[in-house]
C-alpha cells in the first residue's frame, strides 16, 4: 500500500486536501483513512464565507447548496457592554435579495455562509474528494506512526497493514495522530478554559428568517457562559453552552443539568425551543485554545483542529480547517512539481496557519474580556487579561489586539472573519471604544515604510503558489499586491487625502457601479488598516482639504432592530 498523498482523517480539512490534490495533478495516487463511517454528527456548524470560495474551486459548492442548508447572513448577539441584541452582517439584511433556491455562487452569494448539519456537509465534501479519484477509506483508524527521526517512515492501520506514501497529512482532528507521534509540543496562549455542552433539537423556531432559507445564528451571553443556536437546517438546530471548564467544577451538577438550566434561563433561546424536541443526543467536550509549536516536518503537514483550536465564540474552526486544508494540497503539488524551494515552502505553511490560529485566539480573549455582562466569570476574564497584560481598559484591549496587526497575508483587512470597519463598530457595541476614523480627523497619509524588511511570500491561486512580497515589521505584514499595492503605489505618489480620493476613483471608473462601490470600500478599509497598523503616518494640514465619512455598504455591526428580542 504505497501512495503519493496520505491523509489521516476524511472531515473538511482532510477532503479539501485531497480535492485539491486530484484536482490540479490527476496523476498523484491519495488516499484518506477515516477511523469512523460518515455520516456522523460533529460540532463547528457555523461557517465564514472564506470557505465559499473554497468550496468553489473545489468544485463542491454547488452540492452543498443542493442540500439546502441555511444561508448564513450573519448573527444576533446579546455580548459585550449592557444585555441589547445587535447584529453582525455580512451583508445587510435589506440589502440581500430573496433569490430561488438552489442558487449559484455570484453575485450576493460570494459574501454569504452556510450553517449546515456536519453529518450531511461532512458526507458531501468526502463524496466529493472520492468522485475525485481519491481513495477513501472509512471505518479505517491509524494506530502508529512509525518514524525516522522528523521523517515518517509508514503508518500502520488498525487490521496491521502498513501505509507509506513520499507525504503525510494530519487531518485527525483534536486526536492529532501525526502531531502526538511526532512529538509536536503545544502552546496555551490563553488562560481560558472552556468546556461545551450541546445537543440537537427539532423544529425549533428560527429567530431570523430572511428569503428563501437566510437566517442569523444567535449567541446569548449568560451571566456565566454563553449558548449558541444554529439552525442547520429545515428542523434540525444545534443548540449548545460554553461555560469556563471552573465554573463547571464550582457547580458540581451533572452536565446535562447545567445544560438544560441555561437554555431555561435565557428567555430568548427558550421561546424558540417551546415547541421543539430534544433528539437526546446530549454532548460534551472541553475546547481548550491551543496552538502546535509547528505545523510540518520533513514529509508532514497539520490540518485542522489538530494543528490549533481557537474559542468557538467566533465559528471559525470549519474555516480554519478548509484553509490549511488548501493550502497542504498546494505546498504538496509545489514539491512535487520541484521548482521551488521546500524549505521556504514549509516555512510559508507553517507561518500561515500559525498566525490564522494565533490572531483567532487573540480575538477570542479580546470577546471574552470585553463582555461586562459576564458576572460569575470575571476571575476567569481577568485571568485572560491578566495573562495578556491587560487592564481591561476599553482602549487597552483594542490596543493589545492591534498589536497582532489588522492585515494578512491573504489581502484581508481585519480580524476573526470581521471586515476592518465592522470590527470598530464591534469596539463600540462591545464596550466603550471610540470608533472615529483617522480618515475623518485627518487629510494627511505618509507612507511609512522605516525598518521594514522586503520579504518573499506566497500566493496561493488556481494550483500554484507563485512569489508575491510583502513588507515585515514588528510582527505586522503589508502585501505589496492586491489592494495594498495599489495604496503603496498611490501614497508614493501624493500624500494629501483628496487626490489619494481622487486617483482611487479614477482606476474604478469603468466598473459597474456595484462592484465600483464596493471595491472603493474594502480600499479605504484596507488604507485605515494600514493606518492602524502604522504603514502609514496621518497627520492634519489646515491648507488641505478634509475627507467626508467613508460610507459603506459590507459587514455592519449595529443594534437589533426587531423589538420582540429587547
Amino acid at each position: 500500500m504505497d501512495y503519493d498523498v496520505a491523509i489521516i482523517g476524511g472531515g473538511p480539512a482532510g477532503a479539501t486536501a485531497g480535492t485539491l490534490l486530484k484536482k490540479y495533478n490527476s496523476d498523484l495516487s491519495v488516499v484518506i483513512f477515516e477511523r469512523e463511517k460518515f455520516p456522523r454528527d460533529h460540532i463547528g456548524e457555523s461557517q465564514l464565507p472564506a470557505i465559499a470560495a473554497i468550496l468553489d474551486e473545489m468544485g463542491a459548492w454547488d452540492k452543498v447548496e443542493a442540500a439546502e442548508f441555511p444561508i448564513k447572513i450573519g448573527s444576533t448577539n446579546r455580548w459585550g457592554k449592557n444585555p441589547e441584541l445587535w447584529d453582525f452582517e455580512f451583508i445587510p439584511s435589506e440589502l440581500f435579495v430573496d433569490e430561488p433556491r438552489p442558487g449559484k455562487y455570484e453575485g450576493q452569494r460570494r459574501f454569504t455562509a452556510f450553517q449546515v448539519d456536519r453529518s450531511i456537509y461532512d458526507k458531501i465534501v468526502l463524496d466529493h474528494a472520492e468522485e475525485m479519484g481519491v481513495e477513501v477509506r472509512q471505518q479505517t483508524n491509524v494506530k502508529k506512526v512509525h518514524r525516522t527521526n522528523d521523517r515518517i517512515d509508514a503508518i500502520e492501520l488498525g487490521a496491521g497493514d502498513r501505509v507509506t506514501a513520499k507525504h503525510y497529512i494530519d487531518a485527525s482532528g483534536q486526536v492529532g495522530i501525526i502531531r502526538r507521534a511526532m512529538a509536536v509540543d503545544s502552546e496555551y496562549p490563553t488562560t481560558l478554559q472552556n468546556i461545551a455542552l450541546w445537543d440537537y433539537w427539532q423544529n425549533a423556531e428560527w429567530a431570523v428568517k430572511i428569503g428563501v432559507g437566510a437566517t442569523k445564528i444567535q449567541v446569548m451571553s449568560l451571566g456565566y457562559g454563553w449558548i449558541w443556536f444554529i439552525p442547520l437546517g429545515p428542523t434540525r438546530t444545534s443548540v449548545g453552552l460554553v461555560v469556563p471548564a471552573s465554573y463547571y467544577k464550582e457547580r458540581g451538577i451533572k452536565p446535562e443539568q447545567l445544560y438544560l438550566e441555561a437554555l431555561s434561563e435565557e428567555d430568548r433561546i427558550s421561546a424558540l425551543l417551546k415547541e421543539a424536541t430534544r433528539e437526546n443526543k446530549f454532548t460534551s467536550t472541553k475546547d481548550w485554545s491551543f496552538l502546535a509549536s509547528r505545523q510540518s516536518g520533513e514529509n508532514w503537514f497539520l490540518t485542522g483542529e489538530c494543528a490549533g483550536f481557537a474559542d468557538p465564540i467566533l465559528s471559525a474552526g470549519m474555516t480554519m480547517a478548509h484553509c490549511a486544508g488548501r493550502e497542504a494540497a498546494y505546498t504538496i503539488l509545489e514539491l512535487e512539481r520541484g521548482k521551488l524551494d521546500p524549505k521556504w515552502l514549509r516555512a510559508e505553511f507553517d507561518s500561515r496557519q500559525a498566525q490564522r490560529i494565533r490572531s483567532h485566539i487573540r480575538f477570542a480573549d479580546y470577546w471574552y474580556t470585553a463582555n461586562a455582562q459576564f458576572v460569575d466569570i470575571k476571575q476567569c476574564i481577568q485571568g485572560i487579561a491578566k495573562d495578556v497584560g491587560l487592564d481591561l481598559s476599553p482602549d487597552n484591549a483594542w490596543n493589545w489586539l492591534a498589536q497582532g496587526g489588522f492585515i494578512d497575508e491573504d489581502l484581508f483587512a481585519g480580524v476573526g472573519g470581521f471586515a476592518f470597519f465592522a470590527l470598530k463598530g464591534l469596539g463600540n457595541v462591545l464596550s466603550e471604544l471610540p470608533t472615529e476614523s483617522p480618515l475623518e480627523k485627518f487629510n494627511t497619509f505618509r507612507l511609512n515604510l522605516a525598518g521594514a524588511s522586503y520579504k518573499a511570500g506566497a500566493q496561493y491561486r488556481d494550483g500554484r503558489i507563485m512569489e508575491t512580497h510583502s513588507y515585515k515589521r514588528d510582527g505586522k505584514v503589508l502585501p505589496v499586491h492586491g489592494r495594498f499595492e495599489v495604496l503603496v503605489n498611490v501614497l508614493q505618489r501624493t500624500s494629501s487625502m483628496d487626490q489619494i480620493v481622487d486617483t482611487l476613483q479614477a482606476g474604478l471608473k469603468q466598473l459597474d457601479p456595484k462592484l465600483r462601490d464596493r471595491i472603493f470600500t474594502q480600499t479605504m478599509e484596507a488604507f485605515e488598516a494600514m493606518v492602524s497598523d502604522g504603514w502609514i503616518d496621518a497627520s492634519y494640514d489646515a491648507n488641505r482639504p478634509a475627507f467626508k465619512k467613508v460610507k459603506y455598504v459590507d459587514q455592519t455591526i449595529r443594534l437589533n432592530r426587531d423589538t420582540r428580542q429587547t
